[in-house]
């Protein structure tokens, strides 16, 4: 299996996982140390959130699934250079809290070593319908 394949399938993984709310499936993709960070805007407010390892990140994944529900998700384009990766993908994002949903693009910089994720940032806004 090429690299390109291990990191379509590890972002196409990643991405069924978010949208299925599969925290373990989500936490399997990465390495125990790494460079974690999710930044953007929401609706109203800005985020950002920042870990150096999974036991520090996955607290943050899990408030993010509990709280958010992805739907009409599509992945718009994936790029691989060496270990790295890309994706461009767009979801509509559902607060359980507020009961709005918020069309949503993305952006996943993603770094990839053997078969697990060592480098992940994703940016987000919303999108204008």
């Amino acid at each position: 299996m090429t690299q390109r394949s291990v990191a379509n399938d590890i972002i196409r993984d990643l991405h069924a996982a978010r949208v299925a709310g599969d925290l373990p499936a989500m936490c399997r993709l990465f390495a125990e140390t790494g460079d974690y960070r999710i930044a953007g805007a929401s609706a109203d407010k800005p985020i950002s959130i920042a870990a150096v390892d999974l036991a520090g990140f996955r607290p943050w994944l899990s408030m993010l699934i509990k709280v958010f529900r992805v739907t009409n998700y599509q992945l718009l384009s994936f790029v691989f250079e060496g270990h790295r990766a890309t994706a461009h993908w767009r979801a509509d994002i559902y607060s359980k809290i507020t009961g709005v949903t918020v069309p949503t693009e993305f952006v996943d910089l993603i770094e990839i070593e053997t078969d697990r994720i060592v480098g992940y940032n994703e940016f987000f806004v919303p999108r204008v319908p």
